[in-house]
C-alpha cells in the first residue's frame, strides 16, 4: 500500500493551514504529520511523504480533516 495526497483537498498550502481552524496565532496544525508514528510526513510548502519511512498504517488517513490522504495499492 502507498499513501497519496490530493493536494487540491489538502488544507496545508504555502506553508500554513488554509482552512481547518488551526490558523490561530500559533499556526500549528494538529493532523496527519503529528499522528504519523514513524515521522513519514513532513510539512514544507506542502505536506510531503517520505516513502522509505512510511509503513502504510493509515493513521494520517484517519487524521486528515479534509479527506485528502488515501492508501492505495
Amino acid at each position: 500500500m502507498a499513501v497519496i495526497i490530493n493536494y487540491k483537498k489538502c488544507c496545508w498550502k504555502d506553508g500554513e493551514c488554509s482552512s481547518c481552524g488551526c490558523k490561530g496565532s500559533s499556526k500549528k496544525c494538529n493532523g496527519c504529520v503529528e499522528v504519523c508514528p514513524v515521522n513519514a510526513l513532513i510539512r514544507n510548502k506542502l505536506v510531503e511523504i517520505v516513502p522509505d519511512k512510511c509503513i502504510s498504517c493509515g493513521a494520517c488517513v484517519e487524521a486528515c480533516p479534509k479527506i485528502a490522504i488515501k492508501l492505495v495499492n
